[in-house]
């Protein structure tokens, strides 16, 4: 997330579309990352912001995850980014035995249940949203999780079966 220095376009277009602000790209110390973690079972998330992308934000929000989940193995199912397969993670990883990776397959985001969850943290948290500095980014991230995190219940793979369909009537004829 990048802060915006300017409010999007006031209005609509002449085709009846929504008018679009242009993006504001840069790389710099206003730019924030939003790291997220959902527990299955409960469906319950946890997010961290951080100023980069790289070793050691990642391995602070493991240990944010560790901290939150004080029982039993930590399966993390993770992408191949840089920062998740480095040298230091992999050594990280190695002095926290509880806390195991598992990679998905290039290509194949849709297996990953967090990616799910993730659509509707941004359409909580972001959408429409105009933010002056990353601290604004991160108050929209701690409350869109609290309030995500008050109504969760636990996350299945799949969609569920369609409900059966009684018939109202049913004719015999008889010859």
């Amino acid at each position: 997330m990048i802060p915006r220095s300017f409010p999007p376009a006031p209005g609509g277009s002449p085709d009846g579309h929504r008018i679009k602000a242009t993006l504001d790209y840069g790389r710099g110390p206003e730019k924030t990352w939003v790291y997220g973690a959902l527990r299955p079972r409960d469906g319950h998330e946890l997010t961290m912001t951080a100023s980069c992308r790289n070793s050691i934000a990642y391995q602070r929000f493991l240990q944010v995850m560790e901290r939150d989940n004080p029982d039993g193995e930590i399966v993390v199912v993770t992408d191949n980014l840089s920062s998740h397969r480095s040298v230091s993670t992999r050594a990280w990883l190695e002095e926290h035995p509880r806390i195991r990776q598992v990679f998905i397959p290039v290509g194949a985001c849709w297996l990953n249940l967090q990616e799910g969850w993730w659509r509707i943290f941004r359409k909580a948290a972001l959408a429409g949203q105009t933010f002056a500095d990353p601290d604004e980014i991160e108050a929209a991230t701690l409350l869109a999780t609290a309030q995500l995190n008050a109504r969760a219940r636990p996350w299945l793979w799949g969609r569920p079966a369609p409900p059966t369909r009684k018939l109202r009537r049913r004719f015999v004829y008889f010859l």
